[in-house]
């Protein structure tokens, strides 16, 4: 392109419109369905039930340790499907950017975009472009939506967790956000934290494969972390639930940057764990799976459902103590995602 920074101009949708989708957009992204520049994708899909789902991302900084705003919005569509047991297929796009933002930057968004996609096994189908004047957007939003397959006899809802269940959660919490905080405000810490942004479909598909309908929920842990993942759960089911404060992984420098800023981990996002609830007698064989795969070195069983209270969240100390874990009122860190 002869331009080294998005114009005006190039929301038109006349020349310089097609000039950055086929030079920038289609030179990133393009793939046989996306090609044909329709005002919609046409694809086949087999028989059963589908999964749909759509998010907007705005994170601030665009870039961070770990990965972009481009990776983000592929990573996060992608486990919002597996999260219902689909396998996902197609995502949509749609970029809102600032008239400014460098034509460099943007091929590295779409570069991310196109590496997380491949990484998940999904293609970006369709997508829309708008450009809006300087000081009216912060450098660039996207919007993606997805769909997927849920396989048959697959039926993944809170309203399945029964007392008794196991809770297991995939990995380490916390290093997303204070991933973005650290890069967004210069924190000078003397340890390197990295988003753990990453597609989780792969990961699921194995728990599947392993004990299929025994997994009753799933959820990816984002905004307002686990424990207001766990509180909608209990909410849902009307029932309680049990965690023990030993068992929840969290690194060293996560835990110390929490207690240095006044955070606590429990309600710090996440873009590359799940937390799951499973049949109890099934809880070895699925903790085990996720072991197996790359993004559940670090899973653990840690907790069960219990009947009572209901719709609340209990968190039993090192020390033998217990505390209600509620449902977070506002937001620790805004535009983490």
């Amino acid at each position: 392109m002869q331009f080294d920074r998005i114009l005006l101009s190039h929301g038109s949708g006349g020349r310089l419109s097609q000039q950055l989708i086929h030079d920038v957009f289609l030179k990133e992204l393009g793939n046989e369905i996306l090609d044909e520049l329709n005002d919609s994708a046409v694809f086949n899909v087999a028989e059963g039930k589908l999964a749909y789902t759509t998010d907007a991302y705005v994170v601030s900084p665009i870039f961070f340790p770990g990965g972009d705003i481009g990776r983000l919005s592929a990573c996060g569509t992608v486990n919002d499907l597996s999260m219902s047991g689909a396998k996902p297929f197609y995502l949509s796009a749609s970029f809102i950017i600032e008239e400014g933002l460098s034509i460099n930057d943007l091929k590295t968004i779409l570069m991310s975009m196109k590496q997380a996609a491949d990484e998940a096994g999904v293609k970006i189908v369709c997508g829309d472009t708008k450009v809006v004047g300087r000081g009216m957007a912060d450098k660039v939003f996207i919007t993606t939506s997805g769909i997927g397959l849920i396989p048959d006899g697959i039926d993944i809802s809170p309203r399945r967790i029964r007392p008794g269940d196991s809770v297991i959660l995939s990995g380490t919490i916390g290093d997303h956000g204070i991933a973005i905080l650290s890069q967004r405000e210069g924190l000078g810490f003397s340890s390197d934290f990295i988003s753990d942004v990453a597609p989780l479909n792969h990961l699921v598909a194995s728990m599947l494969d392993e004990v299929g309908n025994d997994i009753h929920a799933m959820r990816d842990p984002t905004r307002g972390g686990l424990a207001t993942t766990l509180n909608e759960f209990a909410q849902v089911a009307n029932l309680g639930m049990r965690i023990y404060e030993d068992k929840i992984p969290v690194q060293d420098n996560i835990r110390g940057a929490c207690e240095l800023l006044g955070f606590d981990p429990l309600y710090i996002a996440n873009e590359g764990k799940l937390v799951t609830i499973v049949e109890n007698v099934a809880g070895d064989r699925v903790l085990a799976c996720m072991k197996r795969h790359p993004l559940g070195i670090n899973a653990e069983i840690i907790g069960e459902v219990v009947e009572k209270p209901e719709g609340m969240v209990s968190l039993v100390t090192r020390i033998g103590g217990t505390r209600v874990i509620d449902m977070m009122v506002g937001d620790q860190l805004p535009r983490i995602c």
